[in-house]
């Protein structure tokens, strides 16, 4: 199937219903795209997490503003599109990108009920990303993505999945490590990983990235194991060509080895 780009001759004769699904990025005002901030702009109401309204600039304050609490994402999904079906356009906010653990999935898994709503899904800066740009250069070659949440995916395939991406020597980066309702959860991967990884695997977290309180740390996977971090937090654990050099992870991507041949 085809997809075009809405044109405004959709809108003649009738009222502009559209719902922008936005990633913020991981906290400061800079880190948002540019399209982010013109839908923000064109927006007359913002629906998100309270604490994701909470790092929009000042400049969005006079706009009218939804919040929903922690585990209500599909009535925040639900009341976007509801406002947005009433002929108002609408952005629905998220930290980091909206594809990646964000609300694009659940908005379109709606879609349907509000079929003259037009979604527009627009990228943003993702946690691996920006954290990685703080520590160094750790993402340099191929990396994977896991979330330690079992909220919706039961532990044991997350164990499944920390041990196959330690086996095919992926540089790893850890979202929601732990939480108050999962305590320990850092642990259980460290020791998960101690399996298949080497304890003086270089390691790092950045926590609040991009935020005032932003705060980083290096070491290894055995040291790793024994630190406190909290939803805020995004870990990072190198493969087996990841150094640390003067305070920064840097992973090997083989350019030197071709500039030796």
């Amino acid at each position: 199937m085809v997809q075009k780009n809405v044109t405004k001759e959709r809108y003649e004769g009738m009222e502009r219903k559209e719902l922008n699904v936005i990633g913020i990025g991981p906290g400061k005002p800079e880190g948002m795209t540019l399209e982010a901030k013109a839908a923000l702009d064109e927006s007359s109401v913002i629906v998100g997490y309270p604490v994701y309204l909470s790092l929009l600039p000042a400049e969005y304050n006079t706009k009218e503003k939804i919040a929903t609490g922690m585990t209500k994402e599909m009535e925040r999904c639900r009341i976007a599109l509801e406002t947005a079906d009433q002929g108002k356009t609408v952005s629905l906010v998220c930290s980091g990108d909206a594809g990646v653990y964000g609300m694009a999935g659940p908005v379109l898994s709606l879609a349907d009920t509000f079929p003259e709503v037009n979604i527009r899904i627009l990228p943003g800066v993702t946690a691996a990303t920006a954290g990685a740009a703080v520590l160094g250069a750790p993402l340099m070659h191929d990396f994977a993505v896991i979330s330690m949440s079992d909220r919706l995916t039961p532990f044991e395939k997350i164990r499944k999945r920390l041990l196959l991406a330690a086996e095919a020597d992926f540089v790893m980066v850890l979202y929601n490590p732990e939480s108050k309702g999962r305590e320990g959860y850092l642990r259980k991967a460290c020791d998960i990983l101690s399996e298949v990884v080497p304890e003086n695997r270089p390691a790092a977290y950045v926590r609040c990235i991009g935020r005032e309180e932003e705060e980083a740390w290096t070491g290894t996977l055995s040291e790793l194991r024994e630190k406190q971090v909290d939803m805020f937090t995004t870990v990072f654990i190198g493969n087996s060509t990841t150094r640390c050099q003067n305070g920064r992870l840097i992973t090997e991507r083989g350019y030197q080895r071709k500039e030796r041949l």
